[in-house]
Order: structure tokens, then C-alpha cells, then sequence
């Protein structure tokens, strides 16, 4: 890495962790806090459970922040090298803006990677924690007692072996209407088994008024059976169906997907999932995309004030998330394709930064 690299990351460094900062202070004020007030002035809970609160809403928040940062960090950055002269003395020095740029748009695309990784592997697992303590440390179990279009999932030795849909799940009467259920060996669908409603009672699950598909290795039905009354091969009892559910916002790429292929296959409305699943590559995406936006902007010598970066920064982002909250809407309700909604934004950004870098480099 060249001397002169290491210099612009140096000065890119700095803000961007101050924004992130800064924005995750904003962002913990303005939700988390005033949630976690509530809950102690309603339901009495502890510090030391309010601190567990606080602590796994940050992984959320702090992936937001990340394009945020970014931008914040490319706009002050290259505006201090502008307002010092140091960038006409780089491009006196043969450089090209092109060059001095590369590595910012280097480190975006890798910030952009690894928030990828990290919304895949930290974010669901703190969502799902702190969803757990409010609703069974502080609100005391107040889960749905009767829940539509539930998931059972049953892996063994990392490999899928069995799902379970139900159209709708009722705890307290235990028992699950339109059921189905697919059996699979070595990730190959081999058995579906459909039911009216199955019922627990004697430690164990009843399907009722059904039919049994074995099928073939090209996915073709090989034989069926009806019945009256069969055992279900899910084991897992009434309440710990309703704990195991899981928001979208606590469930990985991976468990997207499967949720959203089992509710297509029943006919349902899949909006609310498929956003969340393109979010997680689109939101992310950003942080490239700001890097586009932003060091243009910050070379120009009108931006080389810090305060004037920070304006700049809270009005792109805003435009920004007040567009995605717009085409979000419109892709949950069907609309417009889930991802054509989510990646509007993106496109949107895109194209505003590719304008800004070509007019800068001339």
C-alpha cells in the first residue's frame, strides 16, 4: 500500500467511526431508550435487564449507521484535503481524481461486505434475544396465544429434515389448522403430508383428515395415501411452538428463504418477508453507494467545513430512507416486486453518484 493510500485512510478513518458514533447516539436516543423507559415505569424491570436490552438493540442500530458513516466520513475526509489545498497539490503531483478516490470506494465496498456478515450473522441472533426478554423477562410471557402462518423447523447435523406449516396455531387450545408438512432426506424433498388441523394430546401431535405424497427424486408424486387420523413427526409441545417463532427481523437469509418458498407454495402473501430479505443486501450496498455521493461533494472547497459536511450528510441520508420507506411500503403491499421496491433507492443513488464522480473528474 502506497504512502499516499495510507494517508487518505487515515483521514477516512477517523470520521468514519465518529459517525458511527454519532448516529448510533441518535438512533439509541430516539428508540431503544424511550422503549426501555416504558418498561420500567410499566412493568418494573431491572437495570440489569434494561442494560440487556440496551446492549442487544445496538447490533441493529449500528448496521443502519454504517452507510451513514460512510458518507459522513467521505465528505469530511476529502473535504479537509480540499480545503487545505492537498488535493490540487496530489493532482499537481499527476494524479487523477479517479486515483485519489480509489481507495474510499476500495473501503466502502469492503465496509459494504462486512456489513453484509454482519447483518447475517450478529443482527438476527440480537433481535431474537431482546424480543425474548421482553416477552418473557419483562411483559412476562405475552407472546400471541394464537398465531397465522407458522414455521416448524426441524434440522439435524446441520441439514434440514423436516418443515412444518400451519395456516394458524392456537397455544391455548393446542392445535394447529392446515397443516403441512415436508419431509426431507440428504436436502431432497421426499414426503408431504397435508391435514385438516392436528391436535396435541398425550405428549404428542395428531393430524386429522389428511393425505400422505411420497415423491420422487424429480420432485413427482409416486403414490398417495389418505387418513383419518396420523401421527405427526413434530415432537416440540404447544409453548414451545409459539417461543421458536420468529419476526423476520430476527431470521437469517437462509430461514427468509425457506419461510418465503413454504408461504408461496400455500398462496400467500409473501411482501413483508421479500423486502426483508433484499434489505439485507440492498441496505448494506449503500455504504458504496454514499462513498460515490459523498467524495465528490467533499472536494468541492464549499464543503470543506465540517458543519456544512454534517448538513450535507443528514440531508442525503434522510432523502435517502425517506425514499426506501416509501418503496418498502409498496413493495410489502404488493405493489410493486419486492425487490424492484427495495433496490429503488440503490439505483436512485447510484446513478446520482456515477453523475457527481464523472463531473468531479473532469
Amino acid at each position: 500500500m502506497r504512502i499516499l493510500d495510507r494517508y487518505i485512510l487515515k483521514e477516512l478513518l477517523g470520521p468514519f467511526f465518529f459517525g458511527i458514533c454519532v448516529f448510533a447516539s441518535i438512533l439509541v436516543g430516539t428508540g431503544p431508550l424511550f422503549r426501555i423507559a416504558q418498561y420500567i415505569s410499566q412493568y418494573g424491570a431491572s437495570l440489569w435487564t434494561c442494560a440487556k436490552l440496551l446492549a442487544f438493540s445496538l447490533p441493529g442500530i449500528i448496521a443502519l449507521t454504517f452507510p451513514m458513516a460512510m458518507l459522513l466520513a467521505s465528505l469530511m475526509s476529502f473535504g479537509r484535503l480540499s480545503s487545505s489545498s492537498e488535493i490540487v497539490a496530489m493532482k499537481c503531483g499527476g494524479l487523477s481524481f479517479y486515483r485519489l478516490a480509489a481507495p474510499v470506494f476500495l473501503v466502502a465496498f469492503g465496509v459494504s461486505v462486512f456489513s453484509m456478515a454482519f447483518n447475517e450473522i450478529l443482527v438476527p441472533r440480537a433481535n431474537a434475544a431482546y424480543s425474548y426478554i421482553v416477552h418473557y423477562e419483562i411483559m412476562k410471557n405475552t407472546r400471541p396465544k394464537s398465531q397465522e402462518h407458522i414455521v416448524i423447523k426441524d434440522i439435524s447435523s446441520g441439514k434440514l429434515e423436516r418443515l412444518t406449516y400451519a395456516r394458524r396455531f392456537d397455544e391455548d387450545l393446542s392445535m394447529m389448522m392446515g397443516v403441512t408438512v415436508q419431509e426431507y432426506e440428504q436436502d431432497k424433498l421426499v414426503r408431504i403430508e397435508n391435514a385438516e388441523k392436528a391436535l396435541w394430546k398425550d405428549g404428542g401431535w395428531t393430524m386429522l383428515n389428511g393425505i400422505i405424497y411420497d415423491m420422487t427424486e424429480d420432485g413427482k408424486v409416486e403414490r398417495t395415501m389418505k387418513f383419518a387420523e396420523q401421527a405427526m413427526p413434530v415432537e416440540k409441545a404447544p409453548e414451545t411452538i409459539a417461543r421458536d417463532q420468529k419476526r423476520p427481523e430476527e431470521m437469517t437469509i437462509r430461514e427468509l428463504k425457506q419461510h418465503i418458498s413454504i408461504l408461496k407454495r400455500e398462496q400467500v402473501r409473501t411482501g413483508f418477508f421479500e423486502v426483508e430479505l433484499h434489505q439485507r443486501i440492498a441496505v448494506p450496498f449503500a455504504c458504496f453507494i454514499f462513498s460515490l455521493i459523498g467524495v465528490p461533494l467533499g472536494i468541492q472547497r464549499q464543503r470543506s467545513s465540517s458543519s456544512i459536511g454534517l448538513g450535507i450528510s443528514v440531508i442525503v441520508i434522510f432523502a435517502y430512507y425517506a425514499i426506501m420507506s416509501m418503496t418498502m411500503a409498496l413493495g410489502q403491499g404488493g405493489t410493486l416486486p419486492a425487490v424492484i421496491a427495495v433496490w429503488i433507492p440503490n439505483a436512485l443513488g447510484l446513478a446520482v453518484g456515477l453523475y457527481l464522480v464523472h463531473r468531479a473528474a473532469k
